[in-house]
Parts: C-alpha cells; structure tokens; sequence
C-alpha cells in the first residue's frame, strides 16, 4: 500500500508503527487460525468442585492474606455503552403500532413502577410533556414514556454506558453499577488499612460523568462501610485501535480520504490491566452486580477464589524458588510435574531426556500470571466456556473460548462448544506478580493469532473489522488458569433492561 502523509500522521498520533499497520492489513489477509480442542472442562477435568471444609480453609487463607502488605484492586471494564440493554424499546419505538403488544414490552410497563429509574423518569416526564409517566401510559403515550428514558433531550439512557444507570432500589438513595461496585469491593477486597482500590475503565466521552458520580458519593460510602476508597479511572488505549479494510482488504478511507481505524475489542483492556499495580486483582464486568440483601452470600465466593488463587500461586511460588536453587531431586521434580498435571490441568506434550530439560520446563510452566476464574452450570445463558486446548508447544491447557475460536465446520467441536456443563460469568482473580514480586508484563502472555475479523458497514459501505482476542480469552491465552465451580446465583447480569425486574435486582 502507498502510504500518504496523513497517513503517516494519524498513524503517528495514535502510538501505532508502521510495522504494526502493515501487520493488522496481513492478518485480514490470512485470517485466524482455530483453535484445536482437546475436549470441553468438566468437573474433576479441568474443573474443581470444593466442598465445604475446604472452602472455609481458602477464605480463610485469602483473610490471612489481605493481613499482609499486599496491593489489591477492583478492575471492572465499564466503556461499554447501554444500548443493547434497551433494544427492545428502540424496536418498539420504530414499530407501526403504538400500544405495547410484545411480552417484552407489556413487562417493561407493567414493571414501570419498580425500576430504580422510575422516578427519574417520572420526573423528566412531567418536564418534558408536563404530566407523569402514569399519566402518559393512560393516554396511551407509550412511546413517549421510552423516549424519555432514552433520548438525549430525556434522561439519555441510551447513550449513556451501563455503569450510570440506576439499576437497583434502595431508601437512602438509588444507586447504580458503580456505587454497587464501591460497596461490594469492601467485602472481599479491603486490606489491612481499611483502604479499597477500584479501577474503572471508560470511554473518554463518559470519563467526567463517572469521576462526578464517584465524587459525589464517594465520602457518604466511605463513612457508610468504615473504608477508604482509592477510585482510579483509564480509557482504551488509541495505540490498541485497528484499522479497517474493504471487502478487498484494503484499508478503508472515509469520505475525507482519512484512513478509518476502529476499538479493538475489549482484548485491547490487557493493556489497562498491564497498568495496574498490583498483587491481585478481581475482574468482573459492570453489569453484574446484585443489592445489599444478597452480597454477603455472593461475595463469599469472591473471597473463596482468591483463596484458591494465593494458595495454588504460593505453592507455585515455593517450587520456582527451589528451582531456581538448582538443587532439585528427581523425587521433587516429579511432584512438581503432578502438581502441574493435577492442580493446573497442564499436560505435557512429551517426555524430557533430562532433568535439565524437565526443570526448564517446569519452571517456564510455573513463572506465569495465574487467574482463577468462575464457572457456573450451563443453562442456556450466551457466553464463551471452558475448554482444555492444545497449545503451540505440543501441551494442553485450560482456556475460555467463544463459538467465534472453533471451526463451526467441525461437528465434533460445535457438539463440543453447545453441550458443554459449565459456562464462563466473567468473574475471576488474577496474580500478576512473580515469585519474586515483580510485576509480569501481560502483554508477552497474549496469543496474538486468536481474534476474529467482524463486517461492519459505514457510510452506507461494508467493511472489515478487526478484533482483538478477548481479555479473558487470548490475552489471557498463557496463563495459568483454574477453573472453579460456582453457584449460578452468583451470576446476575442485566444484559436488557427488564432483567432488572428479576427478584434478584429488586
């Protein structure tokens, strides 16, 4: 491709090298290999399931751990906008009668009255068309109702992103994703100085709204939960957008001849995960939260994950210092080989000739970022899952995958990816500190030949995008990971708004 001035301009303003542009232009050529699947993780294959003892002696190692000098922090992507929340509404809107006639809809107004937004809404009704929402619905108004909610002259919910929106009731004040953030890192992540570290990242439009709403109930949680919060905010990096291309893989250029790049994908959060300094660190997405009635029950099994994760680390740890003394015996190699096999689900792709050969592997397999993540049973709900996958060096591992990683030509493997036992919430702990304590760079730990290429359209012109792998699926890719069962109650997204109405949202 020739290259113009601004071309070099934008590429230059954006952080992105000219090898790497050429880079993102040949995977659109080549496209993504698929990943080769052993089989899907199961209970007592690549799953634990932990009784009750031993889950009391796990929280109890992680409350031993928050005792220590430990960094730990709360990092919850919320970027991403509230529109698919409410696309059922937008389609009622533009639909040729005016009268709720889906299931959907009847829900959402014979529930009006119980979403935490309601008086909000209320409120703007009578500004906007000087009568309440009542009111509005015995006219038969309906759509009036949802564009008030929605628009930008209304409360702007369909603009704005999840984090800022009243999900939940409470008598003191309603409160959104975010204040159920702050009050549920006191449970499980508050350390010996009473302090608590969340970190948010957000779109650069909305990065104001969040600090203003953090600000202005930041001291009342503060004295309300006997803590200190340290709220800390990042942006997707411009250096992670990717360029699009033509259905001929060309770059694409807007209608100024600009070249036109796109967000990689939420992937391109390892970055901002990269940033973060600390030992441990909770992730778990915006939308996912519950009211006070029922966190304590939740955030139990927070608490029991990152038990999980410093004692299968520490013993981690413990073996890399011996290797790293070089005076192993055979007796201890081998128990160090079972306990990759066994607590983390590695099998090896061949045997070693040597001790040598054995020690370098052991300790390349060991000296890596761990995270624990949740699984839940599957019934249903849309997500990636657990699976062992082989990897590039000849071994097996646990990894999460998305339908978008297999062939859906393969039957066995679609068989595979449907029937699977468990699924992923997006709730897990990740140790991101070495033996020594020194902080990995997660960016070498990343499979950089997962990712799919998505069609797009602008302008009225179809394009290629590309995105990045996920950031719990190939940035994550070379990581030790654990997977451990959890209840499903534990998992309690609002993906539409009338998942608000669930019991367990009210």
């Amino acid at each position: 491709m020739k290259m113009q001035q601004s071309d070099r301009d934008i590429l230059k303003e954006k952080g992105i090298s000219i090898e790497e542009f050429e880079s993102q232009l040949e995977q659109f050529r080549k496209g993504f290999p698929f990943l080769k699947v052993k089989n899907a993780a199961t209970v007592g294959n690549g799953i634990m399931r932990i009784d009750e003892k031993e889950e009391e002696q796990y929280v109890s190692n992680w409350q031993r751990y928050l005792e220590g000098d430990r960094m730990v922090t709360k990092f919850v992507p919320a970027s991403g906008a509230a529109s698919r929340m409410f696309k059922d509404l937008y389609a009622f809107l533009e639909a040729d009668y005016d009268v709720p006639k889906t299931s959907f809809e009847k829900t959402f107004f014979e529930g009006l009255d119980k979403f935490a937004f309601y008086f909000a809404l209320d409120s703007m009704c009578k500004e906007i068309y000087e009568k309440d929402c009542k009111a509005l619905v015995s006219e038969g108004r309906y759509k009036d109702v949802v564009s008030a909610l929605l628009s930008a002259k209304g409360l702007n919910y369909g603009n704005l992103p999840k984090g800022l929106l009243l999900f939940h009731n409470y008598p003191e004040g309603n409160r959104t994703p975010v204040g159920e953030h702050l009050s549920e890192g006191v449970m499980y992540a508050k350390d010996k100085n009473g302090e608590v570290n969340i970190h948010f990242t957000v779109s650069k439009e909305h990065m104001e709204l969040f600090e203003l709403l953090v600000a202005a109930r930041k001291s009342s949680y503060e004295q309300k939960l006997g803590c200190k919060f340290n709220v800390s905010y990042s942006i997707q990096k411009p250096s992670t957008d990717k360029i699009a291309v033509d259905l001929n893989n060309e770059p694409f250029r807007n209608s100024d001849g600009s070249l036109l790049f796109r967000p990689g994908g939420h992937g391109a959060l390892i970055e901002n995960l990269n940033d973060i300094d600390s030992d441990v660190v909770f992730i778990k997405n915006i939308d996912n939260v519950v009211p006070d009635k029922i966190k304590e029950r939740e955030s139990f099994y927070k608490k029991l994950l990152a038990g999980v994760l410093v004692t299968i680390q520490g013993k981690a740890f413990e073996y890399l210092k011996q290797l790293e003394s070089d005076n192993v015996s055979d007796e201890v190699l081998n128990e160090m080989l079972k306990f990759t096999e066994e607590e983390l689900s590695i099998s090896r792709g061949a045997e070693y000739d040597s001790s040598e050969e054995l020690k370098e592997y052991l300790f390349r397999k060991l000296n890596r970022p761990f995270r624990v993540c949740a699984m839940v049973k599957n019934e249903g709900e849309p997500g990636g899952g657990p699976f062992i996958v082989y990897n590039s060096d000849g071994t097996s591992s646990p990894q999460i995958l998305e339908s978008s990683q297999l062939d859906s030509s393969d039957k066995k493997v679609v068989e595979m990816f449907e029937s699977g036992s468990h699924f992923n919430p997006v709730d897990l702990v990740c140790g991101v500190k070495n033996y020594k304590g020194d902080k990995f760079n997660l960016t070498n730990y990343v499979d950089k030949n997962t990712g799919f290429i998505s069609h797009k359209s602008k302008e009225g012109r179809e394009l290629k995008a590309l995105e990045l792998p996920g950031l719990w699926n190939g940035s994550m890719s070379d990581w030790n990971t654990i997977f451990v069962e959890v209840p499903l109650f534990t998992f309690n997204p609002v993906k539409t708004v009338n998942d608000l109405l669930r019991p367990q949202h009210q």
